[in-house]
């Protein structure tokens, strides 16, 4: 059962050392929401000592740079994982080393971890239920410039500039709430639109060598060589992941990108169908119609190609 907002806030400000973790292959949202809370915190409460780590960000440097913490550091601190709805994905796996771990996410809470955690599906973002906590505190926390702007950040990346289906009244109220606080929201958002001529290349090979069939489900495995080649990195390749969903004969989508050990890391996208079991079946999750997984091989990927086909059939057969 969910925890009250209200006694996270407690846990917070009665803690001397906190320590705020994300998932791994970072997203806008997941570190929006890991240091937009750092700052609301570290801004209510200078003398706190609060931590954020993680795996490198790659282009999303801008949002936030994880730091070197020590191992001794997790003694008698409290841990927060933003974002994450399974352990395994956390990055820095110590996350469980302190001495009290909260979970605060918006993906199916598939692995209810922590001592403490709030999930809540409905929200757009992780950045999204931030703010509902900072504003659930009674000043116990408070916002400033920065936290705005990440929490800014998450929202838009989470939302897709409010495009996705788990836009709610809330959430433009939340984003309005930020805005408030001054800072350039037009260069958050241009910072999300901007690609690299490289990244813009692949996107062009994207829609080149899309294949889908005849009810809308479409996919594309992307080599190491095409990445070498165009000289694009493994952290930049989430530039590519919604373009495919601009194809109005696109209904749901799979991208397939080789890692260096020869498996796939595995983007499910979707505009209706639900496609969260399948990534659960490949080892992933998520969101119904946003989520990830691995594939081993070929084969693997040739079975994934023909669930999102049947998925995409289905659909096509309920919506007649």
């Amino acid at each position: 059962m969910n925890s009250r907002l209200e006694d996270i806030v407690s846990k917070i400000v009665a803690s001397d050392k906190i320590i705020i973790h994300r998932h791994a292959n970072p997203d806008p949202d997941a570190l929006g929401s890991q240091s937009g809370l750092a700052e609301a915190i570290k801004f209510t409460y200078p003398e706190k000592q609060v931590k954020i780590v993680g795996s490198p960000v790659g282009d999303l440097t801008w949002i936030n740079q994880p730091e070197e913490v020590a191992n001794d550091f997790y003694q008698n601190a409290l841990v927060i994982v933003t974002d994450t709805a399974d352990r395994p994905r956390v990055s820095d796996q110590r996350f469980d080393q302190g001495n009290y771990l909260i979970k605060i996410d918006h993906h199916p809470n598939d692995d209810a971890y922590g001592d403490m955690y709030y999930v809540d599906t409905d929200a757009s973002s992780c950045s999204e239920i931030i703010v509902d906590l900072i504003n659930a505190s009674d000043q116990r926390l408070k916002l400033n410039q920065e936290a705005a702007r990440v929490l800014y950040a998450g929202i838009i990346g989470d939302t897709g500039r409010f495009l996705y289906s788990a836009t709610s009244e809330h959430t433009f109220n939340v984003a309005a709430q930020l805005v408030a606080y001054g800072f350039d929201h037009t260069a958050v958002s241009q910072s999300l639109n901007e690609v690299t001529l490289n990244q813009a290349k692949l996107q062009s090979i994207v829609y080149d060598r899309l294949h889908f069939d005849q009810n809308g489900a479409a996919h594309i495995v992307i080599s190491r060589e095409l990445l070498a080649e165009l000289g694009v990195k493994d952290d930049q390749v989430n530039s590519v992941v919604s373009t495919p969903g601009h194809l109005r004969e696109v209904l749901l989508w799979t991208l397939f990108v080789e890692k260096e050990d020869g498996t796939y890391r595995v983007h499910f996208r979707s505009k209706g169908p639900v496609i969260n079991e399948i990534a659960k079946a490949h080892h992933g999750g998520g969101h119904p119609l946003a989520s990830g997984a691995n594939a081993t091989d070929v084969a693997e990927i040739n079975q994934i190609v023909a669930q999102m086909e049947q998925a995409g059939h289905d659909f096509q057969l309920q919506t007649k």
